[in-house]
């Protein structure tokens, strides 16, 4: 059950991808993927679409969504995956989730006004198809489109992130109540590319810990931003908390990403993969 080209992670326009949930199913079947999952950042109105979709092209599915959490004091990510999209505590949640969006695109505008990006906000708007998920990323497309930098990892080294112009944090939602939602709502949840979290070892322990604790099950081994030297490292800490090891690209942009859909390295087979505990969710 692990060679199976699974892709559980990757992002259209309903967040902050460029393509829409059917043009996404389309590249992942293209691509040989079997079981897909669509998530976008604290917003899942895009699922009844994708799973769809998912079906036109023959491929299976799993419902699916990126939470954004506050742990120790930075940005984690926790996938959920096999939920009841029309669960009303997981939108409820979700909405609150997104509701300080708003506000922290206006203030990443007026720190790039500072250092001379006039009109950020206006453009950055542009480039989000959900208005309510206004993100770094669409800053980061407009910064390109504008001239300012080359493309988006040099915005990234310049702009946005902590210490530079733009950078804004935020108090998501906490990991209890992310992973509260999607077990509620039937899911599971998986920690998203653990090894891009800058947490010391005590920390990063303490993040799987408690994840755990709440009813986290899962972790992603191979994802996009992984090296093959990752890979093993969390494969080691899956074997080790006795989680479920996922699979996906994090697939935003034909233009952005470094891996497309469907292109990563198989898991190792002595994992458990998440889709063996959800197979009775999988549409």
């Amino acid at each position: 059950m692990s060679i199976l080209n699974a892709d559980l992670h990757c992002h259209s326009v309903v967040s902050d991808g460029t393509l829409t949930p059917e043009a996404l199913a389309a590249r992942a079947a293209a691509n040989g993927v079997e079981l897909w999952s669509l998530t976008d950042h604290d917003e899942i109105s895009g699922q009844h679409r994708a799973a769809a979709a998912a079906r036109s092209h023959g491929m299976k599915y799993l419902t699916g969504t990126e939470i954004s959490v506050t742990f120790a004091d930075q940005t984690v990510h926790i996938v959920g995956l096999g939920f009841d999209p029309d669960d009303a505590d997981m939108l409820h949640g979700l909405m609150e989730t997104r509701g300080g969006r708003e506000q922290r695109a206006r203030q990443m505008s007026d720190s790039l006004a500072l250092a001379g990006v006039k009109g950020a906000y206006e453009g950055a708007i542009k480039y989000a198809g959900n208005p309510e998920l206004v993100s770094r990323t669409h800053f980061a497309r407009f910064l390109v489109e504008s001239g300012v930098c080359s493309d988006t990892y040099e915005v990234f080294r310049r702009f946005l992130t902590e210490g530079k112009p733009g950078y804004v944090s935020h108090r998501w939602a906490s990991l209890r109540a992310a992973v509260t939602w999607i077990t509620r709502a039937g899911g599971m949840a998986v920690i998203a590319h653990p090894a891009r979290y800058r947490f010391t070892p005590n920390e990063e322990y303490a993040l799987f810990t408690e994840f755990k604790a709440h009813g986290g099950q899962g972790v992603e081994v191979v994802t996009g931003s992984h090296t093959a030297a990752e890979y093993v490292t969390y494969a080691g800490t899956a074997r080790e908390f006795g989680m479920a090891a996922s699979r996906g690209s994090d697939f935003h942009s034909p233009a952005e990403s470094r891996i497309d859909l469907g292109q990563l390295p198989y898991l190792q087979g002595e994992l458990t993969p998440v889709w063996e505990l959800l197979a009775d969710r999988i549409q």
